[in-house]
């Protein structure tokens, strides 16, 4: 896909075919409820660790998930609003995946999907140190060609953007809880925050890239090149707090049932029709 450049370029000669999809308004009433939709993301869209193993379990994921559980995604209450929509749910995210991977997955959309959601960036921020995280100018070059491949491959999907959790906030709700310090030592998680070598210098280096890295999927879903598709959550995810209990105790670090649940509330809210 060429640079952010040549991307803009192509970006601007589809513009009348962006302008006739209409203006994105908040009022559910004037969005009309998709008949299909699929997920972009990584281990939090997989609903990785949730429960009961270390693995994906994206039946009980915040966006696509169907189980008969406490958590009503995305999917679910559309399902309520649009039967048409029932079996048409596709999870593409991968676990472990970065922004890089955001490109490619929305290569993979179908073609008619009509609603997309999108939660990438954790990785690019939890790398095995500060000095390892995404660089502000790559993570908005990628995300750019994401964005660009959802509009390429799924022309008439509106699309939702989660902001990325607090991972600060993880740290300070479970710093003080031995088995958790325990499995981010062992397991390596989220080294650039969680080590427990790190200085407060070092972890809010790592606030700040992430700050600047919702600061881009706003300033990006909000462009006009895309805001006419694309909807931002206004930081909904990131201000989450997170308790303890909603954490998985498999690694400390994924959310389980109840934090999923509540991911899925908190994400519809800030949707086209939760408002």
């Amino acid at each position: 896909m060429g640079g952010r450049r040549s991307l803009l370029v192509m970006a601007a000669l589809a513009t009348t075919v962006i302008a006739g999809i209409g203006p994105t308004t908040t009022a559910a009433a004037t969005t009309p409820y998709p008949a299909s939709m699929a997920a972009l993301g990584d281990s939090i869209t997989r609903a990785y660790d949730v429960c009961c193993s270390y693995a994906d379990h994206p039946g009980k994921s915040w966006s696509t998930g169907s189980d008969s559980d406490t958590i009503t995604s995305s999917y679910e209450h559309l399902v309520k609003l649009n039967s048409a929509i029932s079996g048409h749910a596709a999870n593409l995210a991968v676990t472990g995946a970065k922004m890089s991977s955001g490109p490619t997955q929305a290569g993979n959309l179908p073609s008619d999907v009509q609603y997309v959601t999108i939660l990438l960036g954790a990785n690019d921020v939890c790398t095995s140190s500060p000095s390892t995280m995404t660089s502000t100018s790559t993570f908005e070059s990628q995300f750019w060609n994401t964005l660009f491949n959802v509009h390429w491959k799924a022309p008439n999907a509106r699309v939702f953007v989660s902001s990325i959790p607090d991972v600060y906030q993880l740290w300070s709700t479970l710093r003080g809880n031995p088995a958790a310090r325990l499995v981010w030592a062992s397991a390596k998680i989220c080294q650039s925050m969680l080590s427990g070598s790190n200085t407060e210098s070092q972890r809010q280096t790592v606030v700040a890239r992430e700050k600047e890295f919702n600061t881009v999927l706003a300033s990006v879903c909000g462009s006009a090149n895309y805001s006419a598709f694309c909807r931002w959550d206004d930081l909904a995810t990131y201000k989450v707090a997170f308790s303890s209990s909603q954490v998985s105790k498999l690694d400390y670090f994924h959310p389980n049932e109840s934090g999923q649940a509540v991911l899925a509330s908190t994400t519809w809210a800030a949707s086209y029709w939760g408002s």
